[in-house]
């Protein structure tokens, strides 16, 4: 029996080594772009696992990652030569409707989540990917189709377990650790410690929601420019209680077009007047639907695939783009990179409940903006990886210039100064708190946050 043998039988709970069976798909992230090869992958399922595991890798000089869904756009919850704590299998639930509160595991991802409230009849401000962690959501700030309604999923946190460099097992809310549960809420996750379990506090029941779809096939340039003109003016006075998203896509089989989805919490009747600046566009399809909040975020989380290979980023967008300016925005992906089946402009709505809370009142800094506007770029064969990452960062260097901040939750590994990126004027204090839960700097990975 080798050394490593030896050391992994210290370790508690399931654990995939390299010679393991089930190693090749244990390893894979959502992202098959990235492909990396830990020394071992551990799936805990109680915090003494996760505390047994974190000494086991201090002691042994090995590096620590941190992987609930798996969802990381840069695969930062993985990496070579590291071992990886799968928190996945930690997914218990529990509502409690005296309190109004939820306890969640941090191995729920979003489907299961939303099948548990939604049974019951609640909305929650979570993400649409169905595997997605909701524990990495939330800690980056998070946003979903509730957003402007009920505000960033770590909006509604409440209080947090999460267990620190030492292995002790911290509880962190607004009393206790409160500097802790600051950074937590936008911070990011994997910075701080290993996250066990969060406490949501509630929204109301909803008897339904409204979903509703603008579509534009064969969208011409001018098309394009003028979605985005109407889009940044008619989000200034936007009713709270709509929550959209759009993409702007160049498609292989399907050529140019816009697709924009999102949720209403109320009627069909009030929603088809406020979307009529976008259905008087020419070719516009405009369609929506009367359901269950449950019902809702099924059929959104359906049109997910179970992986892709892409490389995207998102950036905050604070003003109003003049007609160059748009026109400059939408030729971004007028030309998809060798081997690229699918290039789009991303836009996220913000304001609302996002809006209403300060830029320091959690690390989740850039409040203010009123939108969030990303770039992707999607293959099959990753022969192609090097030319779509070079095509992604050519475009990428003029959004960054006509935007302020780029989302942690959308992170880009070739971000010049990532930290005031990430935290605007929030890095100093994140440092602190970094340099008091994590001295020894346990929790480092590409981007994460210095003491």
């Amino acid at each position: 029996m080798s050394e490593f043998d030896c050391c992994c039988d210290a370790l508690r709970g399931n654990v995939v080594t390299p010679c393991s069976y089930d190693y090749t798909a244990a390893r894979q992230e959502w992202n098959r772009a990235i492909q990396k090869y830990p020394m071992a992958i551990i799936y805990c399922s109680t915090n003494e696992e996760i505390s047994k595991a974190i000494c086991w890798a201090t002691c042994n000089n090995i590096d620590i990652r941190i992987r609930s869904g798996g969802h990381n756009y840069e695969g930062y919850s993985t990496g070579n030569d590291v071992l990886v704590i799968d928190v996945s299998e930690m997914k218990q639930l529990e509502l409690d409707e005296e309190t109004n509160t939820l306890f969640v595991q941090s191995g729920v991802a979003n489907s299961q989540l939303y099948e548990y409230v939604g049974g019951l009849g609640y909305p929650f401000p979570g993400g649409s990917c169905p595997t997605v962690g909701v524990a990495g959501y939330a800690l980056g700030g998070g946003w979903g189709y509730s957003t402007r309604y009920m505000g960033l999923g770590c909006d509604s946190l409440k209080e947090l377990e999460i267990i620190n460099y030492q292995g002790q097992i911290l509880t962190a809310n607004e009393n206790t650790n409160a500097d802790l549960f600051w950074a937590c809420r936008g911070g990011g996750g994997g910075n701080f410690g290993v996250v066990s379990a969060m406490k949501f506090e509630m929204p109301a029941k909803v008897e339904t929601v409204t979903l509703f779809e603008v579509e534009f096939q064969e969208a011409s340039r001018e098309t394009m420019i003028q979605f985005l003109d109407i889009w940044q003016t008619w989000l200034a006075g936007l009713d709270d209680r709509i929550t959209l998203s759009a993409n702007l896509y160049n498609a292989a089989d399907v050529g140019m077009g816009i697709y924009g989805r999102g949720l209403f919490y109320g009627s069909i009747g009030e929603i088809e007047a406020i979307l009529q600046p976008f259905a008087a566009i020419e070719s516009a399809v405009v369609h929506f639907e009367e359901l269950s909040f449950l019902e809702a975020m099924e059929k959104i989380e359906s049109t997910y695939p179970d992986y892709e290979r892409f490389q995207s980023t998102g950036r905050f967008v604070q003003r109003k783009y003049d007609a160059d300016e748009l026109k400059n925005i939408v030729d971004l992906i007028r030309r998809r990179a060798e081997g690229s089946i699918y290039a789009a402009i991303n836009l996220y709505a913000l304001g609302g409940k996002v809006k209403s809370v300060g830029q320091t009142d959690t690390a989740f800094y850039y409040r203010n903006a009123a939108y969030i506007m990303g770039i992707q770029s999607v293959w099959w064969d990753n022969r192609y990886l090097p030319e779509n990452r070079i095509w992604l960062y050519g475009k990428f260097r003029y959004l960054r210039d006509i935007t302020t901040g780029s989302y942690i939750n959308f992170p880009y590994r070739y971000l010049a100064a990532y930290e005031t990126a990430y935290y605007g004027e929030n890095v100093a204090r994140l440092r602190q708190v970094k340099k008091q839960y994590d001295p020894m700097n346990v929790f480092c990975f590409p981007q994460s946050i210095r003491r």
